[in-house]
């Protein structure tokens, strides 16, 4: 049976570069092929999205890009099955959460045109002395230029939305390079919104056919903004070689840190735990991977814990009562197995999995004071593994929480105010959940990680700001008085 394929989405452009195949990551099974972009592609698209934005008369009004928005979400929402099942098949991630992630899709969409409504600019104060008598001052917004969005395969729909939609509402031309590996959720979202009306020079998508020229795009001068999603290796990289002038927002990940403390609510504290530890197998960049838990309640909650993980259902994305799906590729599989193997043999203790199911699927594993030097204890796994150690005191957990070079999203379970507001003070991370797992998010929230996870903010309402400028119009007139 023949598989669809993907044209290149750069109008007007014809590529040299041979297609590439994707396959689904359970049984590696051929389910598309994609044209690749070739130096041609990359740099018709970069001139075609410059020339755009230097022809003001061309740019597109306010209230078409909210009814392009609005469009498009509604063209969505007519074909969430479809975006999620295609979604789980390309990315793995089960379909039960492949569903949520296109419902928040559509929700980032109208969230982008919410902030339209509510942010236009602002009235500085004028008048307030001599020097700034007679005049009038506010500032309304422009497009900061144009935009390139390198993207992850983890979240392969909503990820897009969060990247693209705000440089449509911000007036920016965009140019979009999604995860080798998932490209063609991007594809089907950036035809979504060709279809509600982008003309569809304002954004392109493509897959160059190296990583050299994915550099040379988003290190091209006329790029204005970057938007990146990846690893902290990658992104950090590609940081140094931007043009001068050019804005950025890095997204990478961490070793997501919760303290469960004497007092938790085991009821709450381990399926909210298991949820955030295993969802999408562990590849998402604030899943919890480190859980700190008090000494007096640490064998219970062991034990309770990998009770709870045993009943997890590994299997196909696409089958409805799947709850861990295969990793990206077997190559993680095994650095997985390479990484919780040298924890078993630096003393950590194994209460389940620690095995490769098939070539695709790892076991959801749970580690037991794993060393800390270990690679588990001070890396990102991007896997299902949990590891989780004993402490006697807090602020020794708080300590261990904030020892790595990473910085994201934080937890603590507990019953006491006390509590949670010394871990909110004390761990470092831009945002601390109080009986919560580390992975929550809504689309309008700030998301941002620190230190190496990252740079900038992230959340519809603060990438459409990044990707603006305030412009200020200073008027003077003796009727101001």
């Amino acid at each position: 049976m023949s598989q669809p394929r993907f044209e290149l989405m750069v109008k007007g452009a014809k590529s040299a570069a041979a297609d590439f195949t994707v396959e689904t990551p359970f049984d590696r099974s051929a389910i598309a092929t994609v044209a690749t972009a070739d130096a041609g592609v990359v740099s018709h698209a970069l001139n075609q999205a410059h020339q755009l934005y230097r022809n003001r008369d061309a740019w597109l009004p306010l209230a078409q890009r909210i009814e392009i928005l609005n469009g498009a979400a509604n063209l969505m929402h007519a074909r969430a099955e479809t975006l999620a099942v295609e979604a789980a098949r390309e990315g793995g991630k089960p379909l039960i959460d492949s569903k949520v992630e296109i419902a928040r899709a559509i929700d980032s969409l109208r969230c982008a045109v919410d902030a339209l409504r509510t942010d236009q600019g602002e009235v500085i104060p004028m008048r307030l002395n001599k020097a700034s008598g007679e005049r009038l001052a506010f500032t309304q917004t422009e497009p900061i230029g144009v935009v390139v969005a390198v993207s992850a395969f983890n979240h392969p729909v909503n990820l897009i939305t969060h990247q693209v939609g705000p440089a449509i509402a911000a007036g920016c031309p965009v140019i979009v390079k999604p995860a080798r590996a998932t490209p063609t959720s991007c594809f089907r979202v950036v035809e979504i919104l060709r279809e509600a009306g982008l003309p569809d020079e304002w954004c392109s998508a493509l897959v160059p056919e190296n990583n050299e020229l994915t550099t040379k795009l988003v290190t091209d001068p006329r790029v204005a903004f970057l938007s990146f999603i990846g690893s902290a290796k990658v992104g950090w990289s590609l940081r140094s070689q931007l043009a001068p002038g050019t804005r950025c927002a890095l997204e990478h990940g961490g070793v997501a840190p919760v303290i469960v403390a004497e007092d938790a609510d085991f009821d709450k504290a381990i399926p909210a735990l298991v949820k955030g530890g295993y969802y999408h197998a562990g590849q998402v960049c604030v899943s919890v991977q480190r859980v700190y838990v008090a000494k007096p309640i640490l064998a219970k909650f062991v034990e309770q814990f990998t009770a709870a993980v045993a009943k997890l259902k590994v299997g196909n994305a696409i089958l409805a009562d799947t709850e861990v799906g295969a990793l990206i590729t077997p190559d993680e599989v095994t650095r997985v197995g390479n990484w919780v193997d040298e924890a078993v043999k630096g003393g950590a203790k194994l209460t389940i999995g620690g095995k490769t199911i098939s070539k695709t699927t790892y076991a959801p594993t749970v580690l037991v004071d794993p060393p800390a030097s270990a690679k588990i204890s001070t890396a990102e796994v991007f896997g299902p593994v949990v590891c989780i150690y004993g402490f006697d005191h807090i602020d020794d957990a708080i300590a261990s929480a904030n020892s790595l070079d990473v910085s994201f999203q934080a937890a603590v379970f507990t019953r006491s105010m006390d509590t949670a507001l010394r871990c909110y003070q004390r761990l470092d991370g831009t945002a601390v959940m109080v009986n919560d797992h580390t992975a929550f998010r809504v689309d309008w929230m700030p998301f941002a990680g620190a230190r190496h996870s990252g740079y900038g903010v992230g959340g519809v309402p603060y990438t459409l700001h990044d990707m603006q400028i305030r412009k200020m119009l200073v008027l003077k007139s003796p009727e101001l008085k």
